[in-house]
């Protein structure tokens, strides 16, 4: 599903106590921001020129490495991608979004609106990036449509930007790529460390979730600051725009069909999937990508009544997935261009080299910040990155946990201003990024204040 033009809107920042900034802000980047796709592509003619500037490389090797990284990530972006559309599934089922329902009636006021829907969202993505992305998209959905009914007067974009603006800590929690990857024996993180890095020493150690805490909280606050506050401005939930639930329009009259209808077949493989995750666990297996689409899927077959509400929302999440694995060729073909002629080697590079143990872990975290506006994959960036990294932070005396954890900070930061990972959101809420890019940036500010401040803590 490609992005959605959306009608004008007003300035935003009415009234808002940082309006002053937003207004200019939010004018420049709806002039200068293009489409997702257009973006990636002009990311590549970037990268492909800093190769030709900045390594041996030649346009013919450039253009090799970028062919032969088009396919470098499909058994990644296939992981990926079932993250996203598992993720939406159970964000759909009928219990989940009953839930929603109730929860988006708590809200009383328009700057509670917009925090709630981001602690929300935020706490979604602590337990999986993709349902953190659906949970926000439809969180906002949902507190727009209340609060339509109630006439009070929210503005919607502020809503999704608030409902993204909880991407920013996915990587502290249950589904971080970069941490999973570290902890899986026989992975090329353990293989440059000895030893897998176990997950209490990253995403559960109690600094990370301290970090967690703090940055939701830090990021509610700059919300608070830049939320119109002028009626004016406000521009609510589109009425025809609404999303209903998947409607099961499949008749019951053959045998087969009563089947369909039975909730026996899903529950028997959610049993299964039950059983499996409990030997698994109990065996001593660890969380791995893998491990988290089963463990939704499990949920996913608990929770719909049959195969045939099932497939009904396996259509309606297919198409969220469409923009991802169209441009995630693109990011790896990106990605093909920095590993292959060694631009991301001379750009790690560069920071370990101005880095000492004090501030190692602080520039680590910039650089990641920058790799990923270019290669916007927590496990591609730790594949590249990491052995880098970790050779740097072992003769610094950096504990190598803290340089993961740096590089999944940096992953997830500027994903506020990477257009990529809003697709599904924006699909689900009809907006374009450079509807809610003006919000989403100052929420970069403050959430790199507090990254910053945590890895400069740690060194």
């Amino acid at each position: 599903m490609s992005e959605n033009p959306a009608p004008r809107r007003p300035s935003v920042g009415g009234g808002a106590l940082l309006g002053p900034v937003m207004r200019p802000l939010n004018s420049l980047v709806e002039k200068l921001i293009p489409s997702a796709l257009v973006f990636a592509i002009g990311l590549t003619v970037i990268v492909a020129i800093l190769a030709l500037l900045f390594t041996d490389a030649g346009p013919l090797q450039v253009i090799e490495e970028w062919g032969l990284g088009l396919a470098g990530l499909l058994q990644f972006m296939n992981q990926i991608a079932l993250v996203l559309f598992l993720g939406h599934i159970l964000a759909s089922t009928r219990p989940v979004r009953a839930l929603l329902r109730r929860l988006a009636r708590i809200p009383r006021s328009p700057m509670q609106s917009y925090v709630f829907v981001f602690v929300v969202a935020s706490l979604a993505a602590l337990i999986t990036w993709g349902l953190g992305l659906v949970v926000g998209g439809l969180m906002a959905r949902e507190v727009a449509e209340q609060a339509r009914r109630r006439e009070m007067p929210v503005h919607f974009p502020m809503l999704v930007a608030s409902g993204f603006s909880g991407f920013v800590v996915w990587h502290m929690g249950y589904s971080a790529s970069g941490p999973l990857t570290a902890a899986t024996p026989d992975s090329f993180v353990a293989d440059v460390l000895g030893e897998p890095l176990a997950i209490t020493e990253t995403v559960f150690s109690g600094w990370n979730m301290v970090a967690a805490a703090v940055t939701i909280i830090v990021v509610a606050g700059a919300l608070t600051l830049i939320a119109p506050r002028d009626p004016q401005q406000v521009v609510a939930l589109d009425v025809d725009a609404r999303e209903e639930d998947a409607e099961l329009d499949d008749e019951v009259v053959t045998p087969a069909d009563r089947v369909d209808a039975s909730r026996l077949p899903t529950l028997l493989v959610g049993l299964m999937l039950v059983g499996y995750l409990t030997i698994h666990f109990a065996g001593g297996g660890g969380l791995t990508l893998n491990i988290v689409n089963w463990s939704f899927l499990t949920l996913i077959m608990l929770l719909v009544r049959s195969p045939f509400e099932l497939l009904a929302l396996t259509r309606a999440a297919a198409g969220n997935v469409g923009d991802i694995l169209l441009q995630f060729p693109l990011y790896a073909g990106i990605l093909g261009i920095m590993a292959g002629t060694g631009l991301m080697q001379v750009f790690s590079e560069a920071f370990v080299a101005i880095s000492t143990e004090q501030t190692f872990a602080l520039f680590a975290f910039l650089s990641a910040g920058i790799v990923n506006f270019f290669v916007p994959s927590g496990g591609g960036q730790i594949a590249v990155q990491a052995p880098i990294l970790l050779e740097a932070a072992e003769s610094l005396g950096t504990d190598p946990a803290v340089a993961i954890m740096a590089v999944a900070y940096g992953d997830q930061w500027t994903n506020m201003i990477q257009p990529f990972w809003a697709l599904p959101l924006l699909a689900i809420a009809g907006l374009r990024m450079r509807d809610i890019l003006g919000y989403t940036t100052i929420v970069l500010i403050a959430s790199g204040l507090v990254f910053a401040g945590v890895l400069l803590a740690m060194s």
